[in-house]
């Protein structure tokens, strides 16, 4: 939900544009900070900080976006390679929509299974996700190639973004078939007559190897949750040895079941020793480049969830006390529609303090205004669990 200042009138940013008040009242009695949670010569996204976030070193531990999301999948990888398949829109060869208008996941899995009937062979399998991401399980070998995440080059001409390296021509003739497994597909076609936009071809990206991550037991002795519609998070999750409780309604997109995510992390405090919620809408709404659908999103967050999540915390004897950590991965700018490398503001509130601080709200100016306090963002975890010395 983190942004540049410069959508709204004065230098405001959606996140200071927001009406948030759950998050101001909590963030005057925090401690605040700046979280770098994509280290330098990272390529920023949610794969590298949310790493950061559950207290893991991206640099060591890292090995690629796609084993994690594989890992939520159900999908072994062994010693193969997984990639990222998005379902994308290409119009006039413009990557005119990264996620083929939020197709639903009903939708995609027809399409995924049509492109593996006509693709999957000699070791390269496709596998469907939710809604446009997906994955393909490939051998070894077909690690060795550059690849853009078609959510950095909206609007862009596809050309100089294609697959490159030692397998890129491989990767290219899959994607360019997919265009013919997809022009006359009944999904597609009936999309079309919608005025929905179509899936026109897969894009690949994203690749690596099966990651060794510790789990969360092991390295803090703790039972945990991870609450989210994203089979990313969801794999790191899982690879950590948490629960991934379902929860109905959760899409991903800015239409969420903010409600529900709140009950589920309620419920899991009530079993566990703590929980990861993570809601995509903000980031969504950065990447189509539309300030008021991120204003938007960020006020759900604040009134629908946080709220609720709070009142529950407050209301409830057994789940007191508490310690409640809240932060963006990483600022996804409206101006630009992806991902940067730029600190993001993050509070730290203790129901066991109860403190007014002289924080004005919770943005990036007044963050500015307040601390110039950095931290690396795997230090954040050991700072909720008041492990930090």
């Amino acid at each position: 939900m983190s942004d540049l200042p410069e959508e709204f009138e004065g230098g405001r940013t959606p996140l200071s544009e927001a009406e948030h008040p759950v998050m101001n009242d909590l963030a005057r009695r925090s401690e605040v900070g700046w979280a770098e949670t994509v280290p330098q010569g990272m390529e920023p996204g949610s794969d590298v900080a949310a790493l950061s976030i559950f207290g893991l070193s991206p640099t060591q531990y890292y090995t690629g976006r796609a084993p994690l999301e594989a890992a939520s999948l159900g999908l072994g990888i062994g010693d193969g390679v997984a990639y990222r398949c998005n379902l994308v829109t290409i119009r006039d060869e413009v990557m005119a929509d990264f996620t083929a208008g939020h197709i639903t996941s009903p939708e995609a899995a027809e399409l995924i299974r049509a492109v593996d009937a006509a693709l999957g062979k000699n070791g390269v399998s496709f596998h469907p996700g939710v809604s446009y991401r997906h994955a393909m399980l490939a051998p070894a070998e077909y690690l060795d190639a550059k690849c853009t995440p078609p959510h950095d080059i909206t609007d862009r001409p596809i050309g100089e973004y294609l697959p490159k390296g030692a397998i890129g021509s491989v990767l290219l003739e899959l994607m360019e078939k997919s265009r013919d497994v997809f022009e006359n597909h009944p999904v597609n076609l009936k999309r079309i007559s919608d005025g929905k936009k179509p899936a026109t071809q897969i894009w690949l990206w994203g690749q690596g190897k099966k990651p060794a991550l510790p789990t969360m037991k092991d390295r803090f002795g703790l039972t945990g949750a991870v609450v989210t519609a994203v089979d990313l998070v969801k794999g790191i999750g899982l690879l950590l040895g948490l629960e991934v409780p379902v929860v109905e309604g959760v899409t991903g997109f800015v239409d969420t079941n903010y409600e529900g995510k709140a009950d589920a992390v309620l419920e899991a405090l009530h079993r566990l020793d703590f929980a990861y919620a993570h809601i995509e809408a903000p980031d969504e709404a950065g990447h189509i480049g539309d300030g008021e659908l991120k204003r938007h999103a960020i006020e759900d967050v604040d009134r629908r969830f946080l709220r609720r999540l709070v009142d529950g915390l407050n209301a409830d004897p057994a789940l007191q006390p508490y310690r409640l950590l809240l932060l963006p991965d990483h600022p996804t700018p409206i101006s630009i529609k992806t991902h940067i490398r730029k600190g993001v503001p993050y509070f730290l509130y203790d129901s066991r303090k109860d403190v007014q601080g002289t924080l004005s709200e919770f943005s990036e100016s007044a963050m500015q205004r307040h601390t110039g306090k950095r931290v690396p963002g795997f230090q954040l975890m050991d700072f909720l669990l008041e492990r930090n010395g």
